[in-house]
């Protein structure tokens, strides 16, 4: 089994005060990487870079993401984001080295649980990043329930 990782509360609230970050309001379906779901038309929003976390490697990304402007009580859960079931996304597995795992792929949206387990249960992936596959954008972290990054 496995637990998603939202976006930590600490990062958005970085970046509520950092000059690139873009304020604006949701027009509705925006991504929402501090609850992992879609944004209600109307939410006051944040969008701003973020590099997830991952050991020091030549594979660390910044990417742009969404979140809320104000609080926000995180995900309901730790399984797959409800608002992103049937829609396409990458895997993007990596090793205890914050390298790119021969277990990455994509999947269609089928049945995202069962690719995500898949991809995990990969010898010697300790973590996946799921990725928009239109705009490469990162959306959440998945990693095994007793991995020592489950603590983000």
């Amino acid at each position: 089994m496995y637990l998603t990782h939202a976006l930590p509360a600490d990062v958005r609230t970085a970046a509520a005060t950092d000059p690139s970050t873009v304020h604006s309001v949701a027009g509705g379906g925006e991504p929402l990487r501090c609850c992992l779901r879609n944004a209600a038309d109307g939410e006051e929003l944040l969008l701003f870079n973020y590099e997830p976390p991952l050991p020091d490697s030549p594979y660390r990304e910044r990417g742009a993401v969404f979140a809320h402007a104000g609080e926000c009580p995180g995900p309901a859960n730790g399984d797959y984001p409800a608002d992103w079931l049937g829609k396409p996304q990458a895997l993007r597995a990596y090793d205890a080295r914050g390298w790119i795992h021969p277990a990455t792929r994509t999947h269609d949206g089928a049945n995202p649980s069962a690719a995500l387990a898949e991809v995990l249960a990969a010898p010697g992936v300790v973590e996946v990043h799921s990725r928009n596959l239109a705009y490469g954008c990162y959306m959440f972290a998945a990693t095994h329930r007793e991995s020592p990054f489950q603590d983000r």
